[in-house]
């Protein structure tokens, strides 16, 4: 019923109008936020869904849109009118952009937060906003804004939701389980059709670097090295990256947008490289058919990911109420109790780091009292900013939900997948924006994706007979049209992802 409720909802959304003035007549401000689809909490909860917490029940009644409306514009001497539209990829929210489409508050990832970033398109934050008064400065996590201020972000983006990239799993199909630990299985010939990887040139490029420095990689934690290699876009590496995408394809089950979800739930396959929080939404899915999936992080190292709200130069064009708007709207959404909301809604994992949202954390995963095994499972890392007790930020956990390596906790379920441990964390990096590389790079996935001409089945050439060659390559661009349509396409967060 969610799903239909979210599906509805969000087409509704999205076809509100997009343009207009930021203040009408009436003196109302039209706030205009774009995000992505079903990625924050529509409400209509049913009684059963209500999250019940010590400090109080949490619940969505309405949507985070309509109370956000109605919070504001109780506390303001002026109202304001959410125009809320979604998008499916960072693409496609930078394509409206360039046509002319106007908002004020968006929500891409960050590679695209870099472009836009650099392009000059992004307006600060107040000091207000960024002061140590502001909801989102007290509530972020502080590992999360170490990371935007080290990376040069924290003026201009509030992050929402971050997460990493990793193969979800089921233990009882591999050969070795120790298989698993490495990017290598997409080669390896005893999973032939057997693990699905991520239709788009962004993620599918960051796994493949993982292989060709596999060695390297295992050697090393220096982030920046790390962070070299796999970023590395030189001529050679994208020329090394086709062969081994190439390799890839013809071992894996499939290049997929959306259907590893299901082909994992089923048991069609035995592995899907996913994102955090669809890994986490796979294993509650095969929870309920009583499969018990796994997840892992790459020993080579993965990409780190985030989406972030910021503030359009040409959407807030100067206008002080319209950006007191937008900030509002971002230090709502970082209440604990709407990051809660939020969280349990979509799936992801929330960059706010109160105490309610750790208890939200201990409610999921805490171990049941007759749990035969426990395991003391550290967050600190994320929640703890120095003014807590020793063990304060500590989820006792049944131990069964994990694995250990070398007395490491090297893989897990739901808990590790949404907070991995610090030994994780500290082998993962930003996946940057491609820059200047980005048409070479568009290229060689064009060329791992639409098969050599050769390769066109007889019966395909008998019907097109007589095309020329560039009518032919045309044919062959057509037919696999969904495929290049995904071009540096990361799927939507959420649940119910279409494509990205």
């Amino acid at each position: 019923m969610k799903k239909l409720l979210a599906i509805s909802a969000a087409l509704t959304l999205a076809a509100l109008p997009l343009a207009g003035c930021g203040e009408a007549a009436d003196g109302v401000v039209t706030l205009r936020v774009s995000s992505w689809e079903e990625y924050i909490d529509l409400g209509e909860w049913a009684e059963e869904d209500t999250i019940n917490l010590e400090s109080g029940d949490i619940i969505g009644v309405n949507s985070m849109v309509d109370d956000f409306t109605e919070w504001f514009n109780e506390g303001h001497d002026y109202k304001v009118k959410v125009e809320y539209s979604t998008f499916g990829t960072n693409e496609d929210l930078y394509n409206r952009l360039s046509l002319g489409d106007k908002y004020d508050l968006i929500c891409p990832s960050d590679y695209m937060i870099m472009k836009l970033l650099a392009e000059g398109k992004l307006e600060k934050y107040s000091d207000e906003f960024l002061g140590d008064n502001g909801t989102y400065t007290q509530n972020v996590s502080p590992y999360i804004a170490d990371i935007f201020k080290n990376n040069g972000w924290a003026e201009y983006a509030a992050c929402y939701m971050w997460g990493t990239a990793g193969f979800v799993y089921n233990p009882e199909k591999l050969v070795n389980e120790s298989d698993i630990n490495s990017c290598n299985i997409l080669l390896n010939s005893e999973y032939f059709r057997e693990v699905t990887v991520k239709d788009n040139v962004r993620d599918a490029y960051f796994a493949t670097l993982s292989i060709i420095n596999h060695d390297a990689l295992v050697e090393t934690l220096d982030p920046a090295a790390r962070s070299e290699l796999l970023n590395n876009t030189d001529a050679d590496t994208i020329a090394r990256a086709e062969d081994v995408l190439k390799e890839i394809k013809g071992n894996v089950y499939s290049f997929e947008t959306d259907s590893g979800k299901a082909d994992m739930v089923t048991g069609k396959v035995a592995a899907n490289y996913q994102w955090s929080g669809d890994a986490v939404y796979i294993m509650d899915q095969a929870d309920k058919d009583g499969v018990e999936l796994w997840y892992s992080v790459p020993e080579e190292g993965t990409n780190l990911w985030f989406d972030g709200w910021v503030k359009l130069k040409e959407g807030i064009a100067g206008d002080a109420r319209k950006g007191e708007a937008a900030e509002a709207f971002v230090n709502f959404l970082s209440q604990g109790e709407n990051a809660v909301r939020n969280m349990n809604y979509i799936g992801y994992t929330s960059s706010i780091a109160t105490d309610v949202v750790f208890e939200y954390m201990e409610w999921n995963y805490g171990a049941e009292e007759d749990c035969e095994s426990v395991l003391d499972y550290d967050l600190s890392y994320f929640y703890d900013r120095g003014d807590g007790e020793d063990g304060a930020y500590t989820v006792v956990a049944d131990a069964a939900n994990f694995e250990k390596t070398d007395g490491k906790i090297s893989r897990g379920r739901q808990l590790f997948t949404q907070y991995p441990p610090q030994e994780v964390i500290d082998r993962c990096v930003i996946m940057l924006d491609f820059g200047a590389r980005l048409s070479e790079i568009n290229q060689m996935w064009i060329n791992v994706r639409c098969p050599d001409l050769k390769d066109v089945p007889p019966a395909v050439w008998g019907a097109v007979g007589g095309i020329a060659g560039a009518s032919a390559l045309a044919v062959c661009l057509y037919i696999f049209r969904d495929r290049l349509h995904n071009l540096l396409l990361k799927p939507k967060k959420g649940y119910e992802k279409v494509e990205r």
